[in-house]
């Protein structure tokens, strides 16, 4: 393949990879203390171990603010475009730190759980700040957990499938 191809495939990826991001955090939103429960981070994870640091950034920060801006947690867009973006780069880092990315890797449940980690204390830290109370940022806290435990099993149930249908070999971004 040609530069100008691979970089139509990857900007395509990434855009795909942005507005996946969004609508599935759009779709369910169970409220908790501060903002919402979404299924988007789950998303952020397969876009980060398929598809790269990049494309984990990208979709995570870009894809998460956008699904905040729409949905009127304006007061969030900031943070979560930075916290997002931190926690789906490291996610997509930490999973291809080896090379090929295989589902019962350590690294992959590292991946998840570094990212997931950052998410939790990313929204803790931007509630303190927002609300001006460690208190009222720690409120969320069980929720995120309770959000992040879902989005790492979403993730691994539909990782399988994509592992197993060889999604990294059928898109060729790695080459």
């Amino acid at each position: 393949m040609n530069a100008t191809t691979q970089t139509a495939k990857q900007i395509t990826v990434h855009a795909l990879a942005i507005a996946f991001v969004c609508v599935s955090t759009m779709l369910i939103q169970i409220p908790i203390p501060l903002g919402y429960m979404h299924l988007g981070n789950a998303c952020i994870l397969l876009a980060g171990v398929f598809f790269g640091p990049v494309t984990g950034l990208l979709a995570g920060g870009i894809g998460s603010a956008m699904a905040d801006l729409l949905t009127g947690y304006t007061q969030w867009v900031l943070p979560t475009l930075l916290i997002k973006s931190l926690m789906g780069f490291l996610i997509g880092w930490i999973a291809r730190s080896k090379g090929r990315v295989r589902m019962s890797a350590i690294q992959t449940f590292l991946a998840c759980f570094a990212g997931m980690a950052v998410m939790i204390l990313g929204y803790f830290l931007a509630g303190a700040l927002l609300y001006g109370s460690l208190y009222t940022g720690a409120l969320q806290i069980p929720e995120l957990v309770l959000e992040a435990v879902l989005g790492t099993l979403l993730f691994y149930s539909f990782g399988l499938i994509l592992d197993k249908a060889g999604i990294n070999r059928l898109l060729d971004l790695d080459r």
